[in-house]
C-alpha cells in the first residue's frame, strides 16, 4: 500500500492509525486529515521521536497493510 491510498481513504484509516499508535487523540487524527508529514510530527511529539524513526514507522505500518 502507499501513502496515497491512506490519504484518499483517510476516514477509514483513522481507526487503524489510532489501534497503532494509542497515543494519538481523535483530535490529532482530525488535525492529521490523511497528512503524512503531520502524522509524523504527532508520532514525534506524541512519542518523543526522532523524525527518522517516525518516518521509519509510518513505512513498517504501510507494509503491513
Amino acid at each position: 500500500m502507499n501513502w496515497d491510498q491512506v490519504e484518499g481513504n483517510w476516514e477509514q484509516f483513522k481507526g487503524k492509525v489510532q489501534s497503532k499508535w494509542g497515543e494519538l487523540t481523535g483530535d490529532d487524527l482530525d488535525v492529521i486529515k490523511g497528512d503524512r508529514k503531520q502524522l509524523a510530527g504527532k508520532l514525534q511529539e506524541r512519542y518523543g521521536t526522532a523524525r527518522e524513526d517516525a518516518e521509519r514507522q509510518i513505512d513498517d505500518w504501510l507494509s503491513q497493510h
